[in-house]
């Protein structure tokens, strides 16, 4: 159940609907649009009546939600959510461009390309620290000295920090680095990481898990939401099917889907959607062509040498063809390409 205010409403009037919907055992989650303030409910709400809701002063309208993912969904929120992170938007009509190892090998190695990244505009850098892999005797990343490496990017290169937090443990040593924390596919429904996800004050991008439908994505979006956190954004990485000529098959239908059925912002990660690097431009392209408010693409200086993902990743002149492209491509789909803290139209 959604209950529309007016956007002007008084705190005492919001306060009064808060303490209402409390007393019935449920929780009140603001969302603020652009014309009306909505209060969802979450909780038992089905034995709820309505009018005991719009006898309440600035109460407008009462609609109960038909999904089973009820905070993501367009019914509780009709307009694009943007999220605001030190002077980027991301969403809405900006195409942003997330960049950066699968790994970090060593303090050098993550200058290099953060500095080459930097100077193309790039202002979000992803690296891990903590690399869940599917053998326990693969590179498994070097943990905390990679979060201090990643801390010294920040600082001294000025870019915005995204790396996945692996479990439960490392999720606040993550956040106190990170300005967007990463869920990988193989912890999409780790639902106990995802609650606490829901209760730190950083952004949060979710990638679909390797076998999951586009409901049990969203579906894992809401736990995060539930919890309080709704700044977050739905990533597409490719799921497992029986295709063996590509590393994963890319489902680029999930954008315009979930672009209807829910007003949080979706990336797409071409790199591991296909994994194989000469690919990925056009990947890329493609996915910004069918809705995507950002990518997510896997650069390196030196792939061969890669301690992982090196075939699926980009040097840093193949990277910056594609950088050319999607400023050409950007304008035809009316979005604008965000680099660095302008934003960009071609």
């Amino acid at each position: 159940m959604i209950l529309f205010l007016k956007l002007d409403a008084s705190e005492k009037d919001v306060e009064k609907v808060k303490e209402k919907v409390a007393s019935l055992g449920c929780t009140p989650h603001l969302i603020y649009g652009t014309e009306k303030l909505a209060i969802a409910l979450t909780g038992p709400t089905t034995s709820l009546d309505e009018e005991e809701f719009l006898l309440l002063d600035s109460v407008q309208e009462v609609l109960r939600i038909s999904k089973k993912y009820k905070l993501v969904s367009r019914e509780a929120k009709n307009e694009d959510s943007i999220i605001k992170i030190d002077g980027l938007e991301i969403g809405g009509d900006n195409l942003t461009v997330i960049a950066g190892p699968c790994s970090i090998e060593s303090r050098q190695q993550l200058f290099d390309i953060a500095g080459s990244l930097k100077e193309m505009g790039i202002r979000l850098f992803r690296a891990g620290a903590y690399k869940p892999r599917t053998s326990p005797y693969a590179f498994q990343g070097l943990k905390e000295k990679g979060l201090e490496y990643l801390a010294d990017i920040k600082k001294e290169l000025g870019m915005l920090i995204v790396t996945e937090a692996k479990d439960t443990e490392t999720l606040g040593l993550v956040a106190e680095v990170s300005d967007i924390v990463q869920i990988g596919a193989r912890n999409m429904q780790n639902f106990s990481l995802l609650e606490k996800a829901g209760c730190i004050e950083k952004p949060v991008l979710l990638k679909r898990g390797l076998s999951a439908s586009i409901e049990d994505l969203l579906m894992s979006a809401e736990y995060i939401l539930a919890q309080g956190n709704f700044d977050v954004i739905l990533c597409e990485r490719g799921i497992r099917t029986f295709e063996t000529y590509t590393r994963n098959t890319l489902d680029l239908n999930a954008v315009p889907v979930i672009k209807k059925l829910s007003h949080l912002p979706v990336f797409v990660d071409p790199s591991h959607g296909i994994g194989i690097w000469d690919k990925v431009p056009a990947m890329s392209m493609g996915a910004v062509a069918c809705g995507a408010d950002g990518l997510i693409i896997e650069v390196h200086n030196k792939p061969n040498e890669a301690l992982s993902d090196g075939f699926q990743s980009l040097t840093p002149k193949n990277f910056e063809k594609v950088l050319s492209k999607l400023s050409q491509l950007a304008p035809i789909v009316d979005k604008k390409f965000v680099r660095g803290f302008e934003v960009k139209s071609c």
